[in-house]
């Protein structure tokens, strides 16, 4: 009897602590959610959405001066002076967002003498320049300027010389 009497006090115990836990689950606010559709209603479709095409820009035209016009033309040189500032202009047309376009001076023996990059966002024909100085002056001898769009070769790669 003393097994049973203790069986039953454990068993109200539990019940208890149940009805407990029960009456402390916090309430769930239902001022935010939306009514359902009414059972006639057809459920809704998502938008259509149109497939996006990817970036697609291209290299029209490079040219290398030291000086840009205020629409970012330059003039074509082909000697520089060693104390000069390289303008590499760059044309480009098409769309692209964040396309990284980069611009690499080689020198004559294969050195790379100056690597920049610019980030390209456009919708249409667009002038992009980079310019490269040296502080210690450009070594004389012939160099190539040679563009690339997301790290593959665009446009005719421009050779000039510094004297």
């Amino acid at each position: 009897m003393l097994h049973t009497q203790t069986l039953t006090r454990a068993m109200i115990i539990g019940l208890a602590a149940s009805l407990a836990l029960v009456g402390c689950k916090k309430k769930e606010d239902t001022s935010e959610m939306a009514a359902p559709p009414p059972a006639s209603a057809p459920a809704p479709t998502p938008p259509a959405t149109a497939p996006v095409a990817p970036a697609t820009v291209t290299v029209s035209s490079v040219a290398v001066g030291n000086t840009a016009a205020a629409d970012k033309t330059v003039a074509p040189l082909a000697t520089f002076g060693t104390k000069d500032k390289i303008v590499v202009s760059v044309r480009t047309d098409g769309s692209a967002s964040n396309v990284n376009l980069g611009v690499r001076l080689t020198f004559q023996d294969g050195q790379v003498a100056g690597e920049q990059s610019a980030t390209l966002n456009t919708t249409g024909s667009e002038t992009t320049n980079v310019e490269f100085t040296n502080a210690n002056g450009w070594p004389a001898g012939k160099y190539t300027a040679q563009v690339t769009v997301d790290g593959q070769a665009a446009g005719m790669p421009q050779q000039f010389e510094v004297k």
